[in-house]
């Protein structure tokens, strides 16, 4: 394997390692992802018109989503924590899915990217509507999780075709 092509989160011994990103240029990362859940159309009407016994399903995925943004490197073990400075939450209601669309966009000045607070994001938001309606709907189905965007960084923009 090349040195571009190396396992960069191992070390000489195969041993996993938080990525050194000291000397890497500071810039502006955005990454946007997206997931979905899908459920009953009963269950997304009553998600819509905030009749959920646990309250307003859709204010506490928003939050939610902000705050796992936030706690990323609590998570996932290899992580860098970052200053991140926004944090933009969409959740749109589709009726053909039937379901919700979750899409969250993440922006840090920094030196490593910000993908994994984005699909970070989107998945505890996709998870906290199924705990908000699971009372109602054990069958919802979080699916298509995926990064849609990114910017920033030596490798520059990249764009999702195949899921945009």
């Amino acid at each position: 394997m090349s040195d571009e092509q190396s396992l960069t989160h191992l070390d000489s011994k195969g041993e996993a390692h938080m990525v050194d990103v000291g000397d890497k240029a500071v810039t502006q990362r955005i990454a946007t992802a997206r997931s979905k859940i899908r459920m009953q159309p009963e269950t997304l009407v009553a998600i819509e018109s905030s009749e959920l016994k646990k309250g307003d399903a859709l204010a506490v995925a928003r939050i939610a989503a902000i705050q796992a943004a936030k706690k990323t490197s609590d998570l996932i073990p290899l992580c860098h924590p970052l200053p991140i400075t926004k944090v933009f939450v969409d959740l749109t209601i589709d009726h053909e899915l039937p379901g919700v669309v979750i899409d969250v966009t993440c922006k840090v000045r920094g030196q490593t990217g910000i993908e994994m607070e984005a699909l970070t994001a989107a998945s505890v938001a996709a998870l906290t509507l199924y705990d908000m309606a699971k009372g109602i709907d054990c069958g919802m189905v979080i699916e298509q999780t995926a990064l849609l965007h990114k910017s920033g960084g030596k490798t520059g923009e990249w764009q999702n075709d195949d899921y945009c």
